[in-house]
């Protein structure tokens, strides 16, 4: 990533320079899905959903989601030019889990509303944005003192040297303590939205079973390359069946249960595009 524009440039400059950037939209673009989504929430909660403001708020969130994850695949894979055959570009592509998401992004632009499918998304624009405003908004409009740094990426496992902005240093310990409890919040909601695909398949709603396979394909994916999807997975199904094992459980509910786990092992199995997006490697890959 390039570094905020030079501390020697007038306010205007630096924020004239910082606009220009590719990665300024990248920002933009998770700040107005932020923002959109909050606009969703409060017509979700005093059920208005179906308005004509909330409408274009749940798509304005999707349209965002794209176009932010289509940055990151244009610089990942376009900026420099494209090498290689037909066959290894398009595969190097899919096993990206950022085409992964502009690809749902897109399939939820499209589909009816749920809120489930915003929350992933928003939660790693939360991180998106602070992670930003910590290393570049901040030093852009209050740069450090001659000798100080400027703050460190959160996953570069450097420190900085010198004394960092109050607020960066705020937003830096709040990336540090809750971002990988976030993937887990991801991993579970991840989860939710797929239980909530198979109901509605389940019930024959318009649609759901063409949704349902293509969200299990990217779930595939998900699960083959994630780890905290593999620990959600994990948890949430010995958490239902401790509690299904239960003596007080009718046998027909333990009977459903088991069911109802065949019949999405069967999906699962059957999704050869998500097996295609793993690849082979990632599909005999063991839970870690």
């Amino acid at each position: 990533m390039a570094p905020p524009p030079p501390a020697t440039l007038p306010l205007a400059e630096r924020l004239k320079a910082l606009a220009q950037t590719l990665q300024f939209a990248w920002f933009v673009g998770h700040l107005t899905l932020l923002l959109s989504v909050f606009r969703y929430t409060l017509s979700f909660i005093f059920f208005n959903y179906y308005s004509s403001a909330a409408r274009i708020s749940y798509r304005l969130a999707f349209i965002s989601a794209a176009v932010t994850y289509g940055i990151v695949v244009y610089k990942g894979h376009f900026a420099r030019g494209v090498s290689g055959s037909v066959p290894q570009i398009v595969t190097k592509l899919i096993s990206d889990e950022n085409v992964q998401y502009l690809g749902m992004a897109l399939v939820w632009l499209y589909s009816r509303q749920l809120i489930l499918a915003l929350l992933p998304f928003s939660v790693y624009s939360v991180f998106h944005v602070a992670t930003y405003t910590r290393m570049y908004l901040i030093p852009t409009l209050q740069p450090p003192a001659p000798g100080a740094a400027s703050p460190a990426s959160p996953t570069s496992g450097s420190k900085p040297a010198g004394k960092q902005n109050p607020l960066a240093e705020t937003i830096g310990r709040f990336i540090k303590q809750y971002y990988d409890a976030s993937m887990g919040v991801v991993a579970t909601l991840e989860i939710l939205l797929l239980l909530r695909l198979v109901l509605s398949a389940i019930t024959f709603s318009k649609g759901s079973w063409v949704l349902l396979i293509v969200y299990l394909s990217f779930f595939r994916a998900r699960y083959a390359q994630s780890s905290f999807v593999q620990q959600a997975v994990r948890q949430l199904t010995a958490r239902a069946d401790a509690s299904i094992s239960h003596q007080s459980t009718p046998p027909q509910v333990r009977q459903g249960w088991e069911a109802f786990k065949g019949v999405v092992r069967q999906a699962y199995d059957a999704t050869d595009i998500g097996r295609y997006i793993a690849g082979p490697a990632a599909a005999n890959k063991k839970p870690q």
